[in-house]
């Protein structure tokens, strides 16, 4: 066997090899770095997108509050053609809420303006009064859609990717069982009940004060019985729609009315000025007419928000605060095992004076006239004349201590609250001086408190009804309206 020319080592061919770790690195770590930015880019979309999902939800739950506050769910068929100043275009009050809260937000680069629209029974539009005829006013839905364009990416650029565009859409719907098994968008023939999570226990009859009855007169005055608040067969409101000036003639939304103790001053205990609480009674330390007499509710355990000024029994604290929402539930007729209850044990005239003055930062000099630190519909605390209503900022408001000037434009205020009303027209909860009697809640009353004299008479003017009707199962009520008896929730939008 011939010996080859050329002898090939060992180490000629180590030699060959060397240099071949490094060119794998450099391949390497070109993956690497086009891995992490790959990421980089990624996460920043991924944040992105959280980012516009969350302004759109909170931009759908603006324009929803809104839309609860105004009332139009009290005239559900929009009889006053009111409806436009709230949802009626580019322009209302619930699409500019939308829009503002969207404009807040711009990390990651400029929002263009969004696109609002309301839905009902499968229609929408961007303007509200266009659905009068589709049940928008029973169950109201506002839909947001955002979108951000040009999103800046890091590396991506580098192939020449720059118009990363990221959308978003939510809804919001403002829900008022009133009816609503007739109409909107739940199910024919069966409501559900909602459960207000904060209320004051200032227990109201199933009446109402105004209108005017028959040549002028108040309901109990010769003009007639006082008409329901609540349908008691279906939970529906039959005084619908909104009226101006306090005065009830065209809805119960916006009627203006005093609410009085059923109880005579001079007692220790609740003793009954009339046999059951009425509208429009007369007696000592009783205010005008139009009035409601209410009774004390039964406050059972620790009231939870009191704020620093608050002093004084259960009662006054639970007014000051939040009473347990389970001492307030729809239905519950007397024997039924729930704890909905009128407590004629004590006597509310004082504690409801005390709880409301410092609910509402009213000072104490008991002006019923011109505000005294409160919040306020109008200066003379008088009702509006004029609709959306619209509340102001007082001296002594929380929106002032938070940097807002006296007298600017706010959508909450401790003025706003709720009320239990209850069947006065059943005879097995017929009520007695001193006791406690099971009741049946039948609705909510939303009203916005105007002032307290020092007799402990509230003056209210209405803001929203809610009736349980016949519904059943597990109440709605959520955590972003807490003390509304027509609560909004995020859901999938339609």
């Amino acid at each position: 066997m011939k010996t080859p020319l050329i002898r090939r080592t060992r180490v000629a061919r180590a030699n060959r090899e060397r240099g071949v770790t490094m060119v794998l690195v450099a391949v390497a770590m070109v993956a690497i770095i086009g891995m992490a930015a790959l990421s980089i880019d990624v996460i920043t979309l991924y944040l992105a997108k959280q980012d516009v999902q969350r302004s759109a939800d909170d931009a759908a739950l603006a324009a929803a509050k809104i839309i609860s506050l105004s009332g139009i769910t009290g005239d559900p068929a929009n009889s006053r053609l009111r409806w436009g100043a709230i949802c009626g275009g580019t322009g209302s009050l619930a699409t500019r809420a939308a829009k503002a809260v969207a404009d807040q937000n711009l990390l990651g680069g400029p929002v263009l303006t969004p696109t609002v629209t309301y839905s009902s029974g499968g229609t929408s539009n961007a303007d509200c009064a266009a659905l009068s005829s589709t049940g928008f006013g029973v169950n109201p839905i506002v839909t947001v859609q955002l979108q951000r364009n040009n999103l800046p990416t890091f590396f991506s650029r580098i192939w020449g990717n720059t118009g990363n565009n990221i959308s978003a859409t939510a809804a919001a719907e403002v829900f008022n069982p009133s009816n609503s098994g007739n109409a909107g968008n739940v199910v024919t023939g069966n409501i559900t009940p909602v459960q207000p999570r904060c209320i004051k226990p200032l227990v109201v009859p199933n009446m109402e004060p105004l209108p005017l009855g028959t040549g002028g007169r108040y309901c109990t005055q010769g003009g007639g019985a006082c008409q329901p608040i609540i349908n008691l067969a279906d939970g529906s409101i039959v005084n619908k729609g909104i009226s101006l000036d306090g005065t009830g003639s065209t809805g119960i939304i916006g009627e203006t009315f005093w609410l009085t103790a059923d109880c005579d001053p001079s007692a220790s205990s609740c003793r009954l000025v009339v046999a059951n609480p009425k509208a429009n009674i007369t007696g000592a330390q009783v205010p005008p007419f139009p009035n409601l007499a209410y009774v004390p509710g039964q406050v059972t355990t620790p009231v939870t928000g009191v704020p620093s000024c608050s002093s004084g029994d259960e009662f006054e604290q639970a007014i000051e605060g939040c009473d347990a929402p389970t001492n307030y539930t729809c239905g519950l007729p007397p024997g039924s095992g729930g704890s909905n209850a009128a407590d004629l044990s004590v006597n509310p005239s004082h504690s409801t004076r005390d709880g409301v003055s410092c609910l509402i930062h009213e000072a104490s000099g008991w002006d019923t006239t011109a505000p005294s630190g409160q919040d306020y519909l109008t200066s003379t605390l008088g009702p509006p004349s004029s609709y959306p209503f619209q509340i102001f900022a007082g001296s002594n408001s929380p929106a002032v201590s938070a940097g807002l000037t006296n007298g600017s434009p706010i959508s909450v205020s401790p003025s706003i609250v709720s009320l239990p009303i209850y069947d006065q027209t059943d005879a097995s909860a017929a009520l007695s001086d001193g006791n406690k009697t099971n009741v049946t809640f039948v609705g909510f009353l939303q009203v916005f408190i105007n002032a307290v004299d020092q007799y402990g008479n509230v003056s209210v003017t209405v803001l929203n009804v809610s009736g349980c009707g016949n519904g059943s199962g597990t109440p709605v009520g959520t955590a972003v309206t807490a003390n509304s008896p027509v609560p909004v929730r995020l859901i999938t939008p339609p």
